[in-house]
């Protein structure tokens, strides 16, 4: 029975409202109630009065004479008026405009129907009780609603920068790159920026979920959303407010409600169909009984058919189940789960495999330089400068942890020839370096160039160097899995989860390596980008009808195969676009016990949903069976209406935590 504004809005924040109760969307009470709030409460507080003064009267004036039943009519009218009038017209105003079948029809016609056959007292009581209900449903979804909000309150409503040799405050869309902002301790950062004076740390919580606070210090990345806890720090803005990871956050989780799970796409075509089969239903029992059976006092079936009229809006699954879905959303974003829409929760809880990428998902991706190998007429140095060289302009962890091994030598980075970086997707990169070809990546680019070199199995990740046509050397490089990894694979096996497997570009040693660590029987080794599709394609197929297929990466390059995925999760999205733009769910860190923690959430969120419906369901159901039988009064039908909207809205905010 949830009508009330801050319901419906929430509802449609949520991607879903009821058709069955349209009524103007007001903004969002802030704190405390609001004077239109205060006014409801006292209209409902003299209808009561007046409500409890009436009904004495009335019950005082049976059998007695005609002034004082007149008078009793009259102050149960007057009760009836004050508590419903809007209710009333709400109703004839709908009706012109074509929209019969909504709640405030059946509350009109079922309580105008308890005056017509003598039943005053009930009248005044269900227009008072819907009038209350409403107002308690208010308050619980304007709450709802606070805290989900509250989740996304990431940026400050104001920033103080330093222009024209001094501290102005200036709304954060004021800023522009290049600003000098100043973040004092317990403050807010309002744009993506680096830390150029000062020491301390930031409390990144909601923005990555973590706890730990982060370092910072001349140089430290500062996303906007971040708090300074502990001292004051100066950033220079290095984005505009409007394209910060927090604007990036806030605009996904709003924009998630526009993807309707299937379960709400159900609620909504069953609700179309629901109150005009119980008010047909309704119809029939006031008048075949009556007819059809001798005896049967046409007053005694009406009232019933009342009851059922009462308990007939299926408001309370159709608001709480894209609430629910919507609180699950928000859940998780505050734990740094980013998640596109209601559909992607489904298919996360409907997870029977979990294929991960290798590199920078279950390993730290953060390479070291194990030993250097050069070939005959090379030296060490050579085939480290020309992989430097070579990985000059390329983000691969491999190139950086090359370039860091150079420059941890004492010397500069050495440039390629202007224009001549190239990259060979699946293979490596190409550079020149004062005429001479270099080329750095595995044995597949020695291949593609037709080099001669030695097949040797090394355990750890290798980089090939070519110079000039000839076979330099090799670079082997390690890797070490994520400490929470192989927890992780646990708990998703605890959830249900079937199957993992791990497709990754290394070659076979390394690869190996990683799955028995981690115990992932399934591995596939040595794969090309379409590779990896193709791979996926399988399992896909495969899995058909035993479950949906996650595919978790990092965001980049494992694009085709997270796009393909019934669902694709990047791993460490704080201040990466590609991420935010490449996948179903985005996690702010590149913790895979988060992975677990998604489809765990995912599933209590379908938990909660589906109590609603079941409940919401089984009472109505219940309360009309009861009322067709005449085994239920029509004050008892709106308080069970009331209550399991009610209790549907609170349960469905248990997906926030």
């Amino acid at each position: 029975m949830a009508k009330h504004n801050d319901a419906r809005e929430l509802a449609e924040e949520a991607g879903s409202s009821c058709a069955h109760c349209r009524v103007q969307v007001k903004a969002p009470v802030p704190a405390g109630l609001s004077p239109s709030q205060k006014t409801e409460l006292w209209r409902l507080g003299v209808s009561l009065a007046l409500g409890v003064a009436g009904f004495f009267l009335w019950e005082g004036a049976k059998g007695g004479p005609t002034l004082s039943k007149a008078l009793a009519a009259l102050v149960l009218g007057v009760a009836y008026l004050i508590a419903g009038y809007d209710v009333l017209w709400g109703a004839l105003r709908n009706i012109a405009r074509g929209r019969v079948f909504d709640e405030l029809f059946l509350m009109s016609i079922a309580s105008l129907g308890a005056f017509a056959i003598g039943a005053m007292e009930e009248a005044v009581g269900v227009m008072v009780f819907y009038k209350l209900g409403e107002f308690l449903q208010e308050g619980a979804a304007a709450k709802s609603r606070g805290s989900i909000r509250a989740l996304l309150a990431l940026r400050p409503y104001k920033a103080r920068a330093f222009r024209g040799g001094a501290w102005l405050e200036l709304a954060p869309d004021e800023l522009v790159p290049g600003d000098l902002v100043l973040v004092r301790p317990g403050e807010r950062v309002p744009v993506d920026g680096e830390v150029t004076e000062g020491a301390g740390s930031f409390d990144t919580s909601a923005m990555t979920g973590e706890s730990m606070p982060r370092e910072a210090s001349a140089g430290s990345e500062a996303l906007a959303g971040f708090i300074a806890r502990d001292a004051a720090l100066t950033i220079v803005a290095r984005k505009p407010a409007r394209e910060s990871s927090a604007a990036r956050i806030i605009e996904l989780v709003e924009n998630a409600s526009k993807s309707k799970a299937k379960t709400e796409l159900f609620i909504s075509r069953f609700a179309r169909w629901y109150t005009p089969g119980v008010v047909f239903a309704a119809l029939a029992v006031a008048i075949l009984p009556p007819l059809l059976v001798q005896g049967q006092a046409f007053s005694v079936w009406a009232y019933r058919a009342l009851v059922m009229l009462v308990i007939s809006c299926p408001c309370a699954f159709v608001v709480s189940v894209p609430l629910g879905y919507f609180a699950g959303l928000g859940g998780a974003a505050r734990r740094g789960i980013l998640i596109k829409g209601a559909s992607v929760l489904d298919a996360l809880a409907d997870a029977g495999t979990v294929v991960f990428d290798k590199t920078g998902t279950l390993t730290d991706g953060k390479f070291r330089v194990n030993e250097l190998i050069p070939a005959d007429g090379f030296s060490a140095d050579e085939v480290l400068r020309g992989a430097a060289v070579a990985g000059s302009h390329s983000n691969h962890p491999l190139a950086q942890a090359v370039r860091a091994a150079w420059l941890a030598t004492g010397r500069p980075q050495p440039g390629c020839d202007e224009g001549s970086y190239q990259e060979i997707p699946g293979h490596g990169t190409r550079a020149l370096l004062d005429g001479r070809e270099v080329l750095a990546g595995g044995d597949r680019i020695l291949h593609l160039k037709n080099i001669e070199h030695r097949c040797e199995e090394a355990p750890d990740t290798v980089i090939h160097i070519a110079m000039a046509g000839s076979y330099a050397g090799r670079i082997e490089l390690g890797d070490s899995v994520k400490r929470d990894a192989r927890e992780a694979l646990g708990e998703l096996a605890r959830l249900g989860v079937k199957r993992v497997a791990m497709l990754t570009g290394d070659a076979m040693a390394p690869a190996q390596r990683a799955a028995g660590i981690l115990g992932i029987n399934e591995l596939h080794h040595g794969l090309l980008p379409e590779g990896k599709l193709e791979r996926l394609e399988r399992i896909l197929a495969e899995e058909r009808d035993r479950g949906k297929v996650i595919v978790v990466g990092d965001g980049i390059n494992d694009a085709p195969v997270l796009a393909r995925a019934d669902a694709g999760i990047a791993m460490g999205g704080a201040g990466s676009d590609a991420a935010v733009e490449s996948a179903d769910v985005v996690l702010m860190t590149d913790e895979p016990m988060r992975v677990a923690e998604a489809i765990s959430r995912a599933k209590r969120t379908r938990r909660i949903v589906i109590q609603n419906i079941v409940f919401a369901l089984g009472v109505k159901l219940a309360f009309l069976g009861f009322g067709a039988f005449g085994l239920a009064a029509m004050w008892e039908a709106v308080i069970a209406d009331v209550g399991v909207a009610l209790l549907a809205v609170l349960n469905a905010t248990r997906a926030l935590k």
